[in-house]
């Protein structure tokens, strides 16, 4: 039996899709190994974007609510 054959997302390289394959289904096993040893968002990471995210909302509201003179 066959596996289906499937192209992942990150490197474009063709893999076997097989029972049991840790990670997403759309990612190889070398992408889901490089992944699983980088750890998530850190707290400085997730601080920075909140600070982007704050700053991007409050640029958007002065284009929309600035008062043309």
């Amino acid at each position: 039996m066959r596996y289906p054959i499937k192209i992942c997302a990150i490197c474009s390289e063709e893999f076997e899709l097989k029972p049991d394959k840790p990670g997403f289904a759309n990612h190889c096993p070398d992408c889901t190994e490089s992944e699983a040893s980088n750890p998530r968002r850190g707290s400085e990471e997730r601080e920075t974007n909140s600070e982007l995210n704050e700053a991007r909302r409050r640029a958007m509201r002065e284009l929309l609510y600035r008062k043309d003179n």
